[in-house]
């Protein structure tokens, strides 16, 4: 089974979150074609699952998924 999860984030959560630098050498242009800053980004049109991830801790972010697998009949609870 294929289930789509959107991990909603903002672009300005992502930079603060990269631990690897990679945003800021995408602004920098040392890296081509980085998703959301020199190529677009596309936001799914019908997930499963929209998770927002700021502000919620990852459990709960888990929490939610695993909640939607169950109710999908992929998993058992």
């Amino acid at each position: 089974a294929f289930v789509e999860v959107h991990v909603a984030t903002s672009i300005e959560e992502c930079e603060r979150r990269d631990r690897k630098g990679l945003y800021k050498l995408a602004r920098e242009g040392k890296i081509k074609e980085f998703t959301g800053i020199s190529d677009p980004y596309d936001v799914p049109q019908n997930p499963e699952l929209q998770v927002e991830t700021e502000n919620v801790d990852v459990d709960s972010c888990a929490h939610q998924v695993l909640l939607k697998l169950e109710s999908m009949g992929l998993i058992s609870g």
